[in-house]
């Protein structure tokens, strides 16, 4: 039986045997120890960094498509990090059982962004104001969580399919498609595409200035400089890019002071043509989401299989479900666990809930005073890649040892095999998809989601005894 922490609860004590992930060998504070205040507020601010620019990017992207303006858009983006805070709250707390008690951290959904841009855009076409179209998304993606909440509760009949070998691929391949982003980052991300600087020595500079600064800190043998290693690399690489004058402080002047919080402030509406596409995306975010949530278990030194890990990932989809629900209550797109946590958990080896109220209190107080979070937002990409790609190559590593956690037959070979290669084909190259079905897209056009799919239908095809003649010949050569 494997001991987290002195202080395990009460619905925990019933665990089951397993081998502890090689990932998790070097936490400093397990799931349930509880750093010094300082402490932890140091490693969520790391969270949130990491974190900051994946929430505000999708109702950014949205809100231009839809030509919103500054006021609307100013809002929408503090209410995704309002949202933000609340859902990663319930996801870390575990309030009955919904969450999944891990330090999981929830934000805005990039799967959605396609069809929400174009249910948006189309309602605009129609005839409809942005204000109008906006009442017609919120209120597809409220009810569009209820797919998730119920699929949350059956997830426990599906144990033979997500298994290591599923699991594992998925989450290799969300580190692994994650990577491309932030290699785009440290080259200046689109801005520099815009303004020809994209690729610049002084961008390539400051990335690898950053991911040399995380990397020096990571080894030192002090563990205040490891657990402060991307918060330290990202301040070093900040201050270095101001004297440098390419840190755009004009934005702070455009946004308010406060922003208040109001249910449905752009109404509600609804009709079934523009929430069919939302039907499987629900699906695919909870194949995400299992992913993740494996990810963060195994980096944390807690079990990725079992009945323990099977009622993590049921309130862990549970949760984002009533995250999501609630993030249309206030006016702001679908929420679903993100992968840049567990990058931060290897990098500095705290793995403790405890820190998640943590961040969940800073993305409130970001959503609630937009300035501040304007502070954040001025942080250039190449910084900003340079600590990112270093945690999305953690997160591959994590989902390697999830997957050599179990024997490597000729079945699980064939199913890693054929879903890194779709999966990782459709990141690199996504624009096959393009004339195709809007709802195909919609499915296809992410690695994970495809990559996911594919492990699962092999696994659920492929014969069981395609390993047997394997042991067959061990068995003659003994």
């Amino acid at each position: 039986m494997t001991q987290s922490s002195p202080n395990l609860p009460v619905e925990e004590v019933i665990e089951d045997i397993y081998e502890p992930p090689k990932v998790a060998a070097e936490l400093i504070y397990g799931l349930y120890d509880k750093p010094p205040a300082v402490e932890a507020f140091f490693v969520a601010l790391q969270h949130v960094l990491a974190s900051f620019v994946g929430i505000i990017t999708p109702p950014l992207l949205i809100c231009n498509a839809l030509k919103l303006d500054a006021a609307n858009t100013s809002y929408i983006i503090s209410m995704s990090l309002f949202a933000s805070g609340i859902s990663t709250f319930i996801q870390c707390k575990k309030i009955g059982p919904i969450g999944s008690g891990l330090l999981s951290l929830q934000g805005t959904s990039f799967a959605f962004l396609a069809p929400v841009i174009g249910v948006g855009v189309g309602a605009v076409q129609a005839g409809r104001t942005p204000e109008q179209a906006l009442a017609l998304i919120f209120g597809v993606c409220f009810v569009g969580a209820f797919i998730e909440i119920i699929l949350s509760r059956f997830l426990h009949l599906a144990q033979k399919i997500f298994t290591p070998v599923v699991t594992g691929t998925v989450v290799m391949i969300i580190g692994l498609s994650l990577i491309k982003t932030g290699l785009f980052s440290i080259a200046g991300g689109a801005v520099a595409k815009a303004n020809n600087t994209y690729g610049s020595w002084q961008n390539l500079g400051l990335g690898l200035l950053v991911m040399a600064v995380i990397i020096i800190m990571n080894m030192s043998k002090n563990r205040f400089l490891r657990m402060g290693a991307i918060a330290i690399g990202l301040g070093v690489g900040y201050i270095v890019s101001i004297f440098l004058g390419i840190v755009n402080f004009g934005v702070l002047s455009e946004l308010p002071l406060f922003s208040m919080p109001i249910p449905f402030r752009f109404g509600f509406d609804f009709n079934f043509p523009a929430f069919a596409p939302f039907i499987i995306l629900y699906v695919i975010t909870a194949i995400e989401t299992i992913g993740d949530l494996t990810a963060t278990s195994a980096v944390s030194g807690e079990p990725v299989k079992g009945g323990t890990y099977m009622r993590r990932i049921k309130g862990g989809v549970l949760g984002d479900g009533v995250n999501s629900a609630l993030a249309a209550v206030f006016n702001t797109f679908p929420n679903t666990t993100f992968s840049q946590n567990n990058g931060v958990i290897q990098m500095t080896g705290v793995g403790s809930r405890y820190v998640g109220f943590y961040v969940a209190g800073i993305f409130t107080i970001l959503g609630l005073i937009p300035v501040v979070g304007g502070v954040f937002q001025a942080l250039p990409q190449a910084v900003l890649g340079g600590a990112t790609i270093i945690m999305f190559g953690m997160i591959a590593v994590a989902g390697m040892n999830i997957v050599s956690s179990v024997e490597l037959g000729r079945r699980e070979l064939i199913i890693l095999a054929t879903s890194l290669a779709l999966g990782l084909g459709v990141v690199y190259n996504g624009d096959i998809f393009t004339d195709k079905h809007p709802l195909f897209q919609s499915v296809f056009s992410s690695g994970i989601s495809t990559g996911g799919l594919t492990a699962i239908l092999l696994n659920l095809l492929l014969p069981r005894n395609l390993n047997d003649d394997k042991k067959v010949n061990t068995t003659s050569e003994e």
